[in-house]
């Protein structure tokens, strides 16, 4: 993938790509609350379908509009954790997903977050995005939703094994793309 290194980087704040990961933002409490109500499973899986979705347009926009922004490389990947983390904390509350998953989970949001110092010398605010990245994310806004519609008896057993195969591979490869996220920025670090 070839990403603009953060000297091509659009200082804009109001692009399409940055509306839409804005509206992401703003939904993450309103699934929050939606997941946390057991009746609202259905709404809450609709709404994540369209987070994920709409995370898809915006990266697709920002590439074809040429919108691609500094902003838009924090707004992005912030959106995604905050469902990620809703959607974890939420599930683990209605005991859908043990607590070892959200710890195996935040332990590699903590390794990553002690590399930031190391992004900051090297004039850097974040790490371009990776495929191995973007498919641990589908994989985990995927499985996590399918887990909560694990309880509906017409489609529960399909749904939650299809939710765990998600997640626990999700799981892997956010650890990978964190592994190599490191790598680079050691190497960034090393470099300057």
């Amino acid at each position: 993938m070839n990403e603009p290194g953060p000297e091509e980087l659009s200082s804009r704040i109001l692009t399409v790509p940055n509306v839409l990961s804005f509206a992401r933002l703003l939904g993450v409490p309103v699934f929050l609350w939606l997941v946390l109500v057991p009746q609202a499973d259905v709404a809450a899986f609709c709404l994540l379908v369209v987070a994920g979705a709409s995370d898809w347009v915006d990266g697709y926009l920002a590439r074809r509009l040429d919108q691609r922004s500094r902003l838009g490389v924090l707004l992005d990947p912030l959106a995604d954790r905050l469902y990620i983390a809703a959607t974890l904390v939420g599930l683990a509350l209605r005991e859908l997903v043990p607590w070892w998953l959200v710890a195996v989970l935040v332990a590699r949001e903590l390794f990553l977050l002690a590399l930031v110092p190391r992004l900051r010398r090297a004039g850097r605010l974040a790490l371009p995005v990776t495929y191995v990245g973007k498919a641990a994310t589908f994989c985990l806004l995927w499985g996590f939703p399918l887990l909560l519609l694990g309880g509906i008896p017409t489609f529960g057993a399909a749904a939650t094994a299809f939710g765990w195969a998600f997640a626990l591979w999700g799981t892997f490869l956010y650890w990978w793309a964190g592994i190599r996220y490191a790598q680079q920025a050691l190497a960034l670090s090393a470099a300057t």
